[in-house]
C-alpha cells in the first residue's frame, strides 16, 4: 500500500502472496511521480526503480529520492493506515483465526476499503471540522 504524505489519501495498493522484486516493482511502476518515497527497511524496497519526479521548471526528468525508514520517523502515515485496514477489515485482525483464504475476496475487500477510506480523506480535507468525526463508512 502507498500513501500520499500530503493529502492522506491512498494512491496504490496491492494484494499479493509473496513481496518479490518483481510485484514490487510493479506497484512501484505505477504510483504517481513524487519528489520522495518512504520505506520500511525490507531489503527488496532498495533495489527498487522508483518514478522519477517531472521537473516543472525545466521539463526534465528530476531525480526521486528513496529514504529507508528504520523507525516510524518517516511512514507513520502508512502505519497508521495499515492500523485502520485491521481495524475495519475482520479478516485481518492479527488475532483472528477467521480470515478468508481467497485472495479475490482480499482484493475486492481492500478495494472497498481504499475507495471508502479515500472519500472520508477527501471529506475531510474540505471540511477539517469532521476530523476525528466522521467514520470510515459514512
Amino acid at each position: 500500500m502507498a500513501v500520499s504524505r500530503y493529502s492522506r489519501l491512498i494512491v496504490g495498493a496491492q494484494v499479493m502472496w509473496e513481496r518479490s522484486w518483481e510485484n514490487m516493482q510493479a506497484i512501484a511502476d505505477n504510483l504517481p511521480p513524487a519528489n520522495c518515497y518512504c520505506s520500511d527497511d525490507l531489503a527488496v524496497y532498495s533495489e527498487l526503480i522508483w518514478p522519477d519526479c517531472p521537473d516543472y521548471e525545466s521539463g526534465d526528468e528530476g531525480n526521486s529520492e528513496h529514504i529507508i525508514s528504520y523507525g516510524k520517523e518517516e511512514t507513520h502515515n502508512i502505519e497508521s493506515v495499515n492500523a485502520d485496514l485491521r481495524t475495519y477489515l475482520g479478516r485481518l485482525k492479527r488475532r483472528s483465526r477467521c480470515f478468508s483464504r481467497c485472495i479475490q475476496a482480499l482484493r475486492r475487500a481492500i478495494r472497498l476499503f481504499v475507495w471508502h477510506y479515500n472519500r472520508r480523506q477527501r471529506a475531510i480535507a474540505n471540511n477539517p471540522r469532521l476530523k476525528g468525526n466522521l467514520s470510515l463508512c459514512f
